[in-house]
């Protein structure tokens, strides 16, 4: 039995995310999850909300509360959409845990013992407008490099150059959207990423198997233009981490917190800490410290592709730079954008589907399905509501849901709700047997490999094969001259569906368990596909199920792209 650690990107609390959000990490890594499960390893699934920084504080000032209670609310807002999704995290944790606290001030501690933190005075942008020094992300301008008119201050969305909010064009406050900046002195603590280059270069180079969309991201970083830079780890902020030595003060840093960035991934770690603190686990250890037992453990990170210069770089640099025996990521699944509908999606102009929304509208198990399917991984992909309509209709609704309808209903009126006896398999139930052992090693392949898109393209492949099976033996043709032969063709055809459940249960989840309590099994993995189909033998009563999935009508479709098409310009 292997053992799994995953964790997906966390995500900011400021507001419920968009479906782009949920396929470029959550999702993605809950298939994962979901399948490694059912092939009977032991996993720990990790999320948490991201609560620091001027996210929070803008967000919840919007909002007239305490930032706190703000957080406190989001991250419930938050956890119960993603058990919506069904998301099926070990623990959903925050950032802004005491776990985390200590253990951010912990690592501040050992890099500075280690020598790679230093303390620099420099001048930050300061609004004059807005009363504060503004964080990186909040400020705003023309990239000096591709001309980009909305890139931020530490880095430019178009061409992934970091940046100095000094060398922006025309620079802005993204807060009141004020010219009037000026440059003020202030103190502030530095990760010396630059002195760890080589060791991370020398550490990239030894993951195997990364997606090239990985790898080119974080070699960029490494060696563009002056190289890897070192990276400011606090901020003049009043919500986050306050900077310390340990349980130590640290001199000339009062008032301040630790950027989010650099607490942000150590959540993980104080995420499985939250875990057993919360009784759901009893040793944190065993999955998070080589000298616990964490040597054995397959790390897999999933995120979009804008997290993966901190998730190859400066979080590696926290680990390694620390000295200590933590385990570090062995694979890092990155995906591209998913935009909608010709454009982005965008909060502020109400453009696109966001998560309660989806589900406001639908079953999870439509956009789980979906997403996936078209999940974005060699490129950015685009949501339209034609391309969702035409996808959920015919695989879900012609393919799978049909197959299962036609097969226990046709049953039911001719033999009963139980498995009927009578007839053996002949040459065409063995043809299925062959190409579903194929197919379905297949589909651990690309599982195992995360190929999203060509798991799902399998499964359908799968599911396919079925419909295929039904249509050419025609056991309604069959039962008026051989209803002995005609038994043994449903016989089949019934123990496809428990089957078709358990391999589809890492996609469509909710689907999958009716399809399961209606044949009256429970999920196992096939290890021999001719012995999966014998599950349900004659005799075993089932239920015929509700139809799994109603067709997405033309009216609906309009009325959808209408009520999400937002404001535009």
């Amino acid at each position: 039995m292997a053992r799994h650690l995953i964790t997906s990107a966390i995500p900011y609390i400021n507001g419920i995310k968009h479906l782009g959000n949920l396929v470029g990490s959550q999702l993605p890594a809950d298939l994962f999850a979901r399948y490694q499960r059912e092939r009977g390893h032991e996993v720990l699934f990790l999320c948490a909300t991201d609560e620091h920084g001027t996210p929070a504080e803008l967000a919840a000032a919007k909002a007239g509360k305490p930032v706190a209670e703000y957080c406190t609310e989001m991250h419930e807002v938050q956890a119960r959409i993603a058990d919506g999704f069904g998301l099926s995290f070990d623990h959903f944790g925050r950032s802004s845990s005491p776990e985390n606290h200590k253990l951010t001030q912990h690592f501040a501690k050992v890099l500075d013992e280690a020598g790679l933190i230093r303390e620099v005075s420099e001048t930050q942008m300061y609004s004059k407008a807005d009363g504060r020094f503004l964080p990186d992300r909040y400020i705003e301008g023309t990239c000096p490099n591709c001309g980009f008119e909305s890139a931020r201050g530490d880095q430019c969305d178009n061409c992934t150059k970091q940046l100095d909010p000094v060398e922006l064009i025309n620079p802005r406050s993204t807060i009141s959207g004020s010219t009037d900046l000026e440059m003020r002195e202030t103190k502030h603590l530095y990760l010396r990423q630059s002195a760890m280059k080589d060791e991370l270069e020398k550490w990239i180079d030894t993951r195997e198997g990364w997606p090239v969309l990985t790898t080119s991201i974080a070699k960029k970083w490494l060696n563009d233009g002056d190289g890897l830079q070192d990276r400011g780890i606090t901020r003049d902020l009043d919500w986050g981490i306050p900077v310390q030595r340990g349980d130590e003060p640290w001199p000339g840093m009062e008032g301040k917190v630790f950027y989010v960035w650099f607490d942000a991934p150590i959540e993980y770690i104080a995420c499985a800490q939250e875990w057993v603190n919360a009784g759901k686990g009893d040793d944190w250890a065993r999955w998070w410290r080589t000298d616990k037992g964490a040597d054995d453990v397959s790390y897999t990170q999933f995120m979009g592709k804008d997290n993966v210069p901190f998730h190859t770089l400066s979080f590696p640099a926290t680990i390694l730079g620390s000295g200590e025996p933590w385990k570090l990521v062995d694979y890092i699944k990155s995906f591209n954008y998913l935009n909608y509908d010709g454009g982005q999606f965008s909060t502020s102009r109400g453009r696109g589907v966001f998560m309660d929304q989806a589900l406001s509208i639908l079953p999870a198990d439509y956009w789980r399905w979906w997403l996936l399917s078209h999940a974005p991984e060699t490129s950015d992909a685009e949501f339209t509501w034609e391309n969702f309509q035409l996808n959920v209709n015919k695989d879900l609704a012609d393919v799978l849901g049909n197959f299962v309808s036609r097969v226990t209903k046709f049953c039911r009126s001719k033999f009963g709700e139980t498995v009927p006896e009578g007839g053996a398999w002949g040459p065409q139930e063995q043809a299925v047997i062959e190409e579903l052992s194929r197919r379905v090693r297949s589909y651990e392949g690309h599982m195992d490999a995360i190929e999203v898109r060509k798991s799902a393209a399998e499964l359908r492949a799968i599911w396919v094969a079925g419909n295929e099976y039904l249509q050419e033996a025609a056991p309604w043709a069959t039962f008026k001259e051989n209803p002995e032969r005609a038994a043994a063709q449903i016989r089949f055809a019934l123990n496809l569906i428990p089957l078709y459940a358990t391999l589809s249960a890492p996609f469509i989840p909710f689907t999958a368990q009716k399809m399961l309590d209606a044949m009256g099994v429970a999920g196992q993995w096939p290890g021999d596909v001719a012995q999966a189909l014998e599950r349900m033998p004659a005799g075993h009563g089932f239920a015929v199920p509700d139809n799994l999935f109603a067709k997405i009508s033309d009216d609906q479709r309009e009325d959808w792209h209408s009520r999400f098409a937002g404001v535009r310009d």
